[in-house]
């Protein structure tokens, strides 16, 4: 079971990039990085929600189930 983050691709489809996002969040780019690679093993309801905010879409939308 894995859960697969879709940050990338959310970002590619808003043509924002990691030092914006980064600022609107505000987030470190190191920590939004590790996110945006799946690396991350946890993440704050409200860094995601501050995620879904500038980017305009649901957590659906950047997390996903695989099995």
């Amino acid at each position: 079971m894995a859960i697969v983050v879709n940050l990338d691709v959310m970002m590619a489809k808003r043509k924002i990039s990691l030092n914006e996002l980064s600022e609107r969040v505000d987030l470190t780019l190191s920590n939004l990085s590790i996110l945006k690679t799946g690396k991350a093993k946890a993440i704050r309801f409200s860094t995601l929600e501050a995620i879904c905010k500038a980017l305009d879409c649901q957590p659906g939308d950047i997390l996903e189930y695989v099995s």
